[in-house]
């Protein structure tokens, strides 16, 4: 074939798969057959081997990213990415409307209604019809530059159809399926790895990764709902215009939206959305309100952080009845032992629910839960489903009290009542054996979980394995595997094994609050590891230290303190430490900073985080207090300055606000800091 005839085959196969992925991806209405699909990209393919020349940036090849990245770079957006105001309660949201027409008196207001879905915000930015950056929300101003994982996602058009100003920024919200996650999930457990607590972790994951040929493999798609800056073309006037056009330029919009004209109209769309809602291939959290008309959302204006033109509505944990089959017991790595609820399967919030937690004996007797009792369950979010109540006029009179076990259900051991405060209240049950087979895979996942040594692939699948077939019986052991003993196990690859095997070593480099925190030691959370590290150098001076010098770190308390020192006595856990040593696992802090050297914005000063910030999660913000001179502290008193609050901040707000200690949100926190 000459090049001429190449070239013209090259364009009539580059718009044909493209129609068929618009087709595919954005209209879910396929034309052809996957076989017949594979036959025209493989054509492709093949052509542009043997001519490279005809390979464009565009070409429907090029979605699977190249190499992987060394790290993201930073890209600012022409106009800020703003977060919205939320509510949880339709009278608010009657109140948002008044507010709006005071501020636009004797003017008609009309209004749409979309789905919020419960994704990753993004910028894509388009030149010329071309897309050429696309970047996380980042602050509001600066994101993350994710081009290359955007690239891979299908739904995002390299090219925009139709007419298109000279540049355009576009705004939506990348998501993972629900389809696509549970089989994800599959994936994941069957390779030993940690699953995804939910949908919208499992897309923020795979945004994140810096290989984009791993992105292209994961099942992500995109809604687009807005736009930022735009040149040289005349936009819409008007928000149901604007959905109108993205989807004329090629972009997925939301699949259903309402028109509505009054606080009744809006009211009556959110309560249909929410009928709908679980119907949806994504998850979604709630409804957005946005006032249609972008003349009146000039005039309405912005409050520091958010449009006063638009409003988050989100839905209430959704509940359900079934009927409670038994109650099973768990053990976890501090030997606490866990009632769990088997339900009868019901559906609820978009998945099969067929277990939940019972929390304690106490929320047991409290409840006077029994096993036949038709129950009441909740589930909000990523939390794991909970019984909340028991449907008393279901009782037959067949139902039968539970009785708390008296022996470890795993390793037979008697087991002993820790009673918390003087009350009593929330008293554990613990199995007291170390050795105990549930408690030395809880502290091994533990160990390789994100929060303490971030082992990728240590989850509960392969740690179940790793420990029946004698290979670790204790976290120093990992640091000895061999790659050829974990492929030999059931269902695990020499490429799965190799992967577990290699993040391993990455391990050794963490910083000393993470190795202190993997330990699992009881009382001792990632909050008091990490206020351990600001107050010591080493991991050797935190467990040389008695008692009352740890109690001078803050949050440490008397009981936190004693939990260290005990263990620290006991000459096996000596051992464990030593052998880590040994094994070359870092021991100091990169916290640790004397009084007297601490120095930036926040020095001396101590945070308390509640709440969800809108670009960042609270590790970050506690990094970057930190890495500023500041202090994170898990509990509000009066020695805390300054109170970050985000949205659906809890107890620790009202605290704050009692006594009298400042409260800021993310905004003003990022201004200070540039301060």
């Amino acid at each position: 074939m000459r090049i001429e005839e190449a070239r013209t085959r090259h364009a009539e196969l580059v718009d044909e798969i493209r129609r068929h992925d618009h087709a595919y991806y954005v209209l879910a209405q396929p034309t052809i057959s996957d076989q017949q699909y594979d036959r025209l990209y493989r054509e492709l393919v093949d052509l542009e081997k043997q001519f490279p020349e005809l390979v464009t940036p565009d070409s429907p090849t090029q979605r699977v990213g190249g190499e992987p990245l060394k790290e993201f770079k930073s890209v600012q957006h022409l106009t800020p990415m703003l977060s919205l105001d939320n509510t949880y309660s339709q009278e608010e949201v009657r109140s948002f409307v008044s507010r709006l027409q005071r501020l636009l008196p004797n003017e008609t207001l009309e209004w749409v209604v979309e789905p919020k879905v419960d994704g990753v915000a993004i910028n894509l930015r388009y030149e010329d019809g071309m897309f050429v950056c696309g970047a996380t929300r980042g602050d509001g101003s600066t994101g993350d530059d994710i081009t290359a994982n955007l690239k891979t996602i299908r739904s995002i058009p390299r090219k925009l159809k139709g007419r298109y100003p000279k540049l355009i920024e576009v705004r939506g919200e990348v998501y993972l399926t629900k389809a696509g996650f549970q089989k994800l999930n599959a994936e994941r457990k069957a390779a030993g790895e940690e699953p995804f607590a939910n949908p919208r972790n499992a897309a923020a994951g795979s945004l994140k990764q810096l290989d984009p040929r791993i992105v292209a493999r994961r099942p992500l798609d995109i809604v687009v709902y807005g736009f930022g800056a735009m040149q040289d073309g005349e936009g819409p006037r008007s928000h149901d215009q604007l959905l109108d056009w993205l989807k004329a330029l090629g972009f997925n919009t939301p699949e259903k939206t309402w028109h509505c004209r009054s606080a009744d109209e809006l009211v009556r769309a959110i309560n249909e959305l929410d009928q709908l809602r679980h119907s949806f291939a994504y998850e979604t959290d709630g409804a957005v309100i946005k006032l249609n008309s972008y003349e009146q959302r000039e005039r309405a204006g912005f409050t520091s952080k958010a449009p006063r033109w638009a409003i988050a509505y989100k839905y209430a944990a959704e509940q359900a009845e079934t009927k409670l089959r038994a109650i099973t017991v768990q053990v976890g790595r501090t030997g606490a032992l866990t009632p769990v609820a088997e339900l009868e399967p019901v559906f609820l919030a978009g998945s099969t629910i067929s277990r939940a937690t019972l929390h304690n004996e106490d929320y047991i007797r409290q409840k006077d839960i029994r096993i036949g009792d038709t129950v009441t369950i909740e589930k909000a979010g990523e939390v794991i489903p909970a019984v909340v109540d028991v449907v008393l006029t279901r009782r037959t009179g067949a139902e039968t009290p539970f009785e708390f076990p008296r022996a470890c259900p795993e390793c037979g051991s008697k087991v002993a009542r820790e009673t918390l405060g003087d009350s009593g209240e929330g008293a554990v049950w613990r199995c007291p054996n170390p050795d105990c087979p549930a408690r030395i895979r809880g502290r091994i996942e533990h160990w390789c979980s994100r929060g303490a040594m971030d082992i990728e692939g240590g989850g509960e699948v392969l740690v179940r394995q790793l420990v029946g077939n004698g290979l670790v019986r204790d976290v120093a052991e990992l640091y000895s595997l061999k790659v050829k003993e974990v492929a030999a196990l059931e269902r695990m690859g020499e490429k799965s094994a190799a992967n577990f095997i290699n993040a391993i070593p990455n391990s050794k480099s963490r910083d000393m609050w993470r190795v202190l925190y993997g330990l699992g030691i009881l009382h001792v959370g990632a909050g008091v590891a990490r206020a351990l590290g600001r107050s010591f150098a080493t991991l050797d001076d935190v467990f040389e230290a008695p008692a009352e010098r740890l109690m001078e770190a803050e949050d440490v308390g008397e009981v936190i303190a004693r939990s260290i020192v005990n263990w620290r006595n006991d000459p096996v856990n000596r051992k464990l430490v030593d052998r880590l040593r040994n094994a070359g696992v870092n021991f100091k802090s990169e916290l640790y900073r004397p009084a007297a050297a601490a120095t930036g914005p926040f020095a001396g000063k101590t945070f308390v985080l509640t709440g969800t910030l809108p670009s960042m999660t609270r590790e970050e913000a506690s990094a970057r207090i930190e890495a500023a001179g500041g202090k994170v502290s898990s509990s509000v008193s009066r020695k805390t300055d300054f109170v970050l609050a985000g949205d659906e901040a809890g107890s620790k707000l009202e605290k704050a606000q009692k006594l009298g200690v400042r409260i800021i949100d993310e905004a003003e926190f990022l201004r200070m800091l540039e301060g």
